[in-house]
């Protein structure tokens, strides 16, 4: 029998990830979505045949729900996830964790005392050319050196919710950016030090506080070391980390990763085109497995306790222009 699933939040992601996911997933089934605009509810409640809620709590209180995708701004996430527990629903969260530590630690614990699951959705985990990095990483010899890049184009930076960091927690770093430091925890474990410069002037003649851009250097005591720039106002839209060894280069892209020659020749090469709501759907069918206790919890809170720690020691970085140790802020 399939999961009874609810979709709180009718933005973009939902929109195009995780209802298609759900469309597409053999353990769970999409009964019921909300969101405070009733005019969305309204159009998603007749083309998907589902119940509509502008009132998470009464979506909570009225449905019997096994789990629920939650899809919301920065800030509304922890008050979800609460009643979620209350209600004892399972809950597969989009990025971020949350907003901060201290929110990220009081999440974990109600999780606990709730005896609930919480997955953040990051599904570059449930794609094979992201889940082949460290395959071919293993045939370039001692890595030294990484870098990673994720670039958009947002016109405004100071738009909606997204543009105060007391509504997203921060920019680029927290937002867009989870996805980069997910990988980089991934791959290579959380750095030794961290230090970051951010920027918010990329439109002058707007007024805002999230980061618009960041430059993040980071180094393990091992010998790797690299850095990550971040934007939401350098176009185009660019998504890489190349990770260089001592025999070889391992490229990767959204839909290709490659390992090259130290001089650029291709060795070998994948590639996985629009396969994105693929990605989701193994995502939601995971998540289920999480829950009937037959996959472990590979992004669990208190896995993403550590994405937030090097999240603030980004942040407190920038503040003290001084490298900072993430282990010291878990």
């Amino acid at each position: 029998m399939k999961l009874r699933a609810g979709v709180v939040g009718l933005g973009k992601q939902a929109v195009d990830d995780h209802i298609p996911g759900l469309t597409g997933a053999e353990g769970a089934e999409l009964v019921a979505v909300c969101d405070d605009n009733a005019e969305l509810v309204r159009e998603h409640q007749y083309r998907l045949r589902v119940v509509g809620y502008t009132d998470f709590r009464d979506m909570f209180r009225h449905e019997r729900l096994d789990l629920v995708i939650v899809t919301v701004p920065h800030h509304i996430g922890q008050e979800v996830i609460a009643t979620a527990a209350e209600h004892s629903v399972h809950v597969l969260k989009e990025k971020p964790f949350a907003t901060n530590m201290r929110e990220a630690r009081e999440l974990t614990k109600q999780c606990e005392d709730a005896g609930i699951q919480l997955m953040v959705t990051l599904q570059r985990r449930f794609n094979p050319i992201y889940t082949s990095f460290m395959q071919l990483a293993d045939q370039i010899g001692t890595p030294f050196l990484a870098d990673g890049q994720y670039t958009l184009c947002v016109d405004d930076p100071s738009d909606g919710w997204r543009g105060q960091s007391a509504t997203a927690g921060g920019g680029c770093v927290i937002d867009m950016g989870y996805h980069l430091v997910d990988m980089i925890l991934w791959y290579f474990g959380l750095p030794d030090r961290v230090l970051a410069d951010m920027s918010v002037q990329a439109r002058p003649d707007r007024t805002y506080d999230a980061e618009d851009t960041a430059l993040i250097h980071f180094g393990y005591d091992s010998g790797l070391y690299g850095s990550l720039l971040l934007s939401r106002y350098l176009g185009p839209k660019t998504e890489q980390i190349r990770l260089v060894g001592s025999r070889g280069v391992v490229h990767l892209e959204r839909g290709r990763i490659r390992r090259l020659t130290n001089d650029g020749e291709a060795i070998e090469s994948l590639s996985r085109e629009q396969a994105w709501p693929s990605a989701a759907t193994c995502q939601i069918d995971y998540f289920c497995r999480v829950i009937e206790g037959l996959r472990p919890n590979v992004s669990g809170p208190h896995a993403n306790l550590v994405h937030m720690s090097f999240i603030e020691a980004c942040y407190e970085s920038a503040k003290t222009h001084a490298y900072v140790n993430p282990e010291e802020i878990q």
